[in-house]
């Protein structure tokens, strides 16, 4: 037995371990994640077999010699065989980073998208000038954009509404994970239902479906089959959801305020075609991620001095429609 307790290596004729050492398994399972169409096989095999040992990811390069357990391989065969199939690494693990915090996520809620920290970081830009912001989020999904929000504005309050009852258990779990779940109110309903009538923010937020019905079944494999269609499909142009918000949220929100809204790059134009037959609404301005691609449409509420609507052209790049990457 060496000092960790294992017993020694086993070689074959040219002297290779042939012993399910960490460095082997991981060359196996990129390999075979390659082979089976990952585009990230190397990520996806790091931490698929961190999950399988318990560890951080970090801790596999200092181990690669160790030799992997009996019950440690069978997680790890389970998670490789269904990652083949295209589920997603998130759901495998049950988790996924988002704003440098871990969310809870599984196929009750979309897997949070680094894009969407543009709407986010603006967000919380506003929210920190208004010092004691009342926020409304329209779509919470995993929580991610309501908690992460919450987090770096602690004057902030945040009601949050999905359709989606198993999502919203997911949303409340999630910010009671990270502390914020006593400024945050969860309501389930669908858009504004659940919101009364003399109810007023300072602020609107929302990353809603927006993927046309059409062009669902032309998403990669594991987000057409194992992501909610709930929270992808958007209608005939994926704009379902985006013109009510634009029409009916200005309603709900006091004067000078601001709604963000997350879109897909070639629905600019139309977003503020839209923005424009609005009276509250003074002006349109689309703000681009950090690839420079556009990603969140801010609309000013009446009461700010007016902006010429601002829509920088879309590239060749941008205009094919893909929600998730």
């Amino acid at each position: 037995m060496n000092s960790a307790g294992n017993p020694p290596p086993q070689s074959n004729a040219n002297g290779e371990s042939t012993e399910w050492t960490v460095r082997r398994i991981l060359d196996w399972t990129i390999d075979h994640l390659r082979k089976n169409g990952s585009e990230s096989p190397r990520l996806d095999a790091e931490i698929l077999l961190a999950h399988a040992r318990g560890c951080q990811r970090i801790e596999l390069y200092t181990r690669y010699d160790e030799v992997m357990t009996d019950q440690q391989r069978a997680i790890m065969r389970d998670l490789v065989r269904r990652r083949a199939k295209a589920e997603p690494v998130a759901y495998l693990v049950g988790h996924r980073e988002f704003f440098s915090l871990s969310f809870e996520v599984n196929s009750d809620v979309l897997i949070p998208r680094p894009e969407t920290e543009t709407l986010v970081l603006e967000a919380i830009e506003i929210a920190n000038e208004l010092k004691a912001a009342r926020i409304l989020e329209i779509g919470t999904g995993s929580g991610c954009i309501a908690v992460s929000i919450a987090k770096q504005c602690p004057g902030a309050t945040i009601v949050t509404v999905d359709v989606s009852e198993a999502a919203t258990s997911v949303a409340r779990r999630n910010a009671q994970k990270h502390g914020v779940a006593d400024r945050i109110e969860f309501r389930q309903g669908s858009v504004f239902d659940p919101i009364g009538v003399d109810e007023r923010f300072d602020m609107l937020v929302s990353n809603p479906p927006y993927v046309c019905s059409h062009e669902i079944t032309e998403l990669s494999a594991d987000v057409r089959d194992h992501e909610p269609h709930l929270a992808l499909d958007g209608g005939e142009d994926g704009l379902r959801y985006a013109r009510t918000i634009i029409a009916d949220g200005p309603a709900f929100l006091n004067p000078e305020s601001v709604m963000l809204i997350e879109i897909s790059p070639e629905q600019a134009g139309e977003v503020c075609e839209c923005s424009q037959e609005v009276d509250d609404i003074d002006s349109c301005r689309a703000l681009r991620d950090l690839s420079g691609t556009i990603r969140v449409m801010k609309l000013q509420i009446v009461g700010a001095s007016p902006v010429v609507a601002v829509v920088p052209p879309v590239s060749e790049s941008e205009k094919p429609t893909s929600h998730p990457d």
